[in-house]
Formats: C-alpha cells, structure tokens, sequence
C-alpha cells in the first residue's frame, strides 16, 4: 500500500511516505497503552485532557489556512470548504472541552441493595480506520470524545491524505498532548487487524466503504471488541408537492454537487412528487449546469475535480452501466474534457429496479432522479435501499414532514435543509450503512466503561 500525495487537479505526484513497519506500529501501540495508563493522562483529572481539547480547538483555528491548502491539494477541496471543515474541527474540540465533564458524569442508581451509581471509564486504546473525504473532521469526531474519556487513538488514514493525518498528529502534539495518545500510521489492512488482536485495543473505529467496513468489522468481532461503523449511503432528498420549489432546488444541487458528490450523506437519490417533478427536473439541471469546474484553490471554482483517477474511474463506470441498463441522462454523463480528475454533474432518470444503480452508491457527482405518486410509495422506495444513513424532506407542511421522517428507515432525517452535521448532533446509520453513532452525547459513549458501583448500606 502506497501513502502519497497525488493533486487531483494538476495529476502530478507531490511526495511519497514511507510506510510503518510491523516493530513501528506496536512500537506506537506501547506508547499509546502507557499514555491510556498515565496517571496524569489517561487515568488522571479529566480537567488535563480538557485543557488540551481546548488547545486543540485553539490551533485549528490558528492553522485554518495551512491545514485547508493541505486538503485542496491532497484530494482536492475547494479551499472555502476545506476551511469550513477546518471551522467544525475546531467547534468538535471546543464542544467536547465544553460539555465531556457532564457528559461523562457519575448517574445514579436507585436500588434497595444501597449507594449505587454508574461511572464512566476509559477501556484502552483505540484504533481508526478513516476516509479521504473529509481528511480532518473523520480524525477529530473519534480524537476529541476519545480524549475527553481517556482512550488513545492509533489512526490509519486513507493513503491519499497522508500530508492531512501528518498535520493533524502534529496539531495534537502541540495543543500538549503525551507521547502515545494519539499515534498516525501509515500500515496496511493487514497491520490493522494485527493490532486489533492486541490486547491492549479494545476498540474500532471506522468510516468508509462498505467492504472496508465488513472486514475490519469481522476482524473486531473475532477478538471481541466493540467497534463502530460508518458506511455507505443512498440517502434521500424527497420534495414534496407543497415544498418550497426554488429553494430546494438550490439546496438540491449543493447537497449532490459538495466535495463533488463525495459526501456519505450527500443526496443522491431525489425522489420527487409527480406534480412537481418536471419543474424540479428543469432547475435542478440548470443549476448543476451553472457549475464551474476549476482550481480548488481558486475562489471562482464551485465544482472540484474527484478525489483520484481511481474515483473519476469507478463512477465513470458506473454511469455507463446505469446507461446501459436504460437509465437516461437529462445532462452531463461522462469525464469532463479538460485536465484533471474532474466529472461531469450528472442527472440520471428512469432507472428501475433491475437497473445495478438502483442500489448502488454514487460516491460522485451523479444524482438519481425518481417521481412518485403520493407519500405512501415515497416511503416504499426510500426504504427499499441497503442503506440507511440519512436523508431530507422538503415541505411546508410540518407534519407530515415529521410523519414521513418517522416513517423511512435511516438514521438521520434532516426537515427542509440538507443532510448535515454539527458536533452537538449524533451521527450515524442503519442497515448497511453501519452502526454506532460519533460527536453529541451518544457518541461520546461509544467506547466508555459504564462501570457499576454498589455499595452496601450500613
């Protein structure tokens, strides 16, 4: 496995990293381990590794410039949300130093057997399998409530962003973490799942492909740890025939055309009422036409090329097998003629359940257009996915907004807004789409001893 630096706009190779070797990885593993046992880190105040959350939070707001050029140039971000990205780390930290004391506050227990409480306990060391998409916030949504519990973090990062998970260690390290805490590592699947059998990790964390998913997963499970999964999505974008058409229309088209449609919760199947479908159709075709492909780096740029030549590859095909199986392209459907790993903005119609896109992700900028009837049949095609990660409605009507988010199987349903995220909101899916929830209050959870105490009366 190689860790390099490829500029998808300009294809040219920036550096190559060398990779850890197996003494390496659990050299950082006994560091990590030592740091978990610290009494002035792991097993001390909650209040030191606070401090540090707040310093953290500090530098990515120091840094913003330096860490957002990093992933323009790694997998090409356009710089205004790079920055943006680099903005919600820093509030993930900052929440986290805010909130982890009463997150993680002793409850108690009321019982007849006498004082009884449950206190919550870090369980070791962890390890995080993270994507390329979002090369520093998938890092921080594990760190920042990992510290606050007094875990270590060894991080596997995806072998485009190596430069991103160097810069994000060394951020660490300078907001005064210990030696170990958190640990970046540039091994392969194998190296993984040989620490996973260590002892001392006790728990996984992971974001990214399905298949990915499955076999670190498999891994965990064999040797009892728990873990948790951040997969694939189709996740819906439904405009009801009462919502507020221009508006969705433009929120439509930035919720498929962000980081070029490579966002696990982007929209990516837009299921339309009949009555308003061929209005949403023309608008959205005319904004995703409006896109400008270009430079990351240059502020006119509102479309960014694909994260490698092997993304631009993969959804390449991927529409061509749509096509073939007789989807129909109201605009775009092919590699953009111009240098870089850039794709068209797509829109597919017409596409049926024997159709290998019906259930299949599009992790580029390729959205899938259906029409229905009533909210009964949105309700069946929605929930007739894999996936269940997140998805939108788009209403005036709020009840039967609320209604039909209580109805479809995902694991987040944002009302008249786009699929987001926020370091207060747990996020996570069902189904293929994974399990366990990362950043608010539930996250927070995952990976804690919830340790019961008793103790007798008298």
């Amino acid at each position: 496995m190689t860790y390099q630096t490829i500029n998808p706009f300009t294809e040219q190779t920036v550096k190559v990293y060398t990779g850890h070797t197996d003494a390496e990885s659990f050299d950082a593993l006994d560091r990590a381990d030592a740091a978990f046992r610290s009494p002035d880190w792991g097993q001390g105040p909650i209040e030191n590794r606070l401090a540090v959350l707040s310093k953290i939070a500090d530098l990515f707001e120091l840094r913003a410039e330096e860490l957002a050029q990093a992933a323009s140039v790694e997998m090409g971000k356009r710089l205004a949300d790079a920055k943006e990205e680099v903005k919600l780390c820093g509030g993930i930290a900052r929440y986290y130093a805010e909130h982890a004391k009463e997150q993680l506050k002793r409850t108690p227990c009321d019982t007849p057997m006498g004082d009884a409480w449950i206190e919550n306990a870090p369980i070791g060391t962890l390890v995080a399998v993270e994507p390329w998409n979002f090369p520093f916030y998938q890092l921080v949504r594990v760190v920042a409530p990992a510290f606050a519990v007094g875990n270590s973090v060894l991080i596997k990062h995806a072998e485009i962003v190596p430069h991103c998970a160097v810069l994000f260690e060394a951020l660490v390290r300078d907001a005064g973490a210990p030696d170990g805490a958190c640990v970046n590592l540039f091994i392969t699947p194998d190296q993984v799942a040989a620490l996973i059998a260590d002892d001392r990790v006790q728990g996984v964390a992971l974001t990214g492909s399905e298949r990915a998913g499955a076999a670190v997963a498999s891994t965990a499970a064999k040797y009892l740890k728990k873990s948790t999964m951040e997969l694939g999505g189709m996740d819906i974008f439904a405009v009801l025939d009462d919502a507020d058409l221009a508006r969705a229309i433009k929120i439509g088209a930035v919720a498929r055309l962000s980081n070029a449609g490579q966002v696990c919760t982007a929209a990516k199947r837009f299921v339309v009422h009949e009555r308003v479908a061929e209005k949403f159709v023309s608008g959205l075709k005319a904004e995703f036409e409006r896109a400008r492909m270009g430079d990351p780096l240059d502020k006119d740029t509102t479309l960014q090329p694909m994260s490698s030549k092997g993304a631009l590859e993969t959804i390449t095909k991927q529409v061509d097998e749509a096509v073939k199986h007789g989807a129909q392209v109201v605009t775009g459907g092919k590699a953009a003629s111009q240098k870089g790993f850039f794709y068209e903005p797509t829109i597919l119609t017409g596409i049926d359940k024997n159709n290998p896109a019906f259930k299949s992700e599009f992790f580029g900028p390729v959205a899938q257009v259906y029409v229905v009837k009533d909210d009964d049949e949105l309700v069946t095609l929605a929930n007739d996915s894999p996936y269940g990660l997140g998805g939108s409605v788009f209403s005036s009507d709020h009840n039967r907004a609320t209604a039909l988010a209580s109805r479809i199987d995902t694991g987040m349903v944002f009302i008249n807004q786009w699929t987001s995220t926020a370091p207060e909101l747990p996020f996570g899916g069902v189904k293929r789409s994974g399990y366990g929830r990362e950043l608010g209050n539930l996250g927070i959870m995952e990976f804690v001893n919830r340790k019961l105490v008793v103790v007798a009366p008298g």
